[in-house]
């Protein structure tokens, strides 16, 4: 269910920016930032390009992109 939510001028101004770049909606990229923080607080230890990648993983495994692994 949707919920309203303040945010300052500068971080939707930044978002709108970004969302543009991304092709991304404005909603779609301050979610996407914020899924990646919370990713990045519960693993202080990984990198961000190790989360993207873990994301683009997860988002292939939905849509049906899988292969076994070979070891070797």
């Amino acid at each position: 269910m949707p919920t309203a939510v303040r945010i300052s001028d500068d971080l939707l101004n930044e978002a709108r920016k970004f969302s543009k770049i991304d092709h991304r909606s404005l909603t779609g990229q301050i979610e996407h930032w914020a899924k990646i923080g919370k990713c990045a607080e519960e693993n202080p230890d990984l990198t961000y390009d190790l989360i993207k990648e873990i994301f683009i993983g997860i988002a292939e495994l939905e849509q049906g992109e899988k292969e076994e692994y070979q070891f070797g």
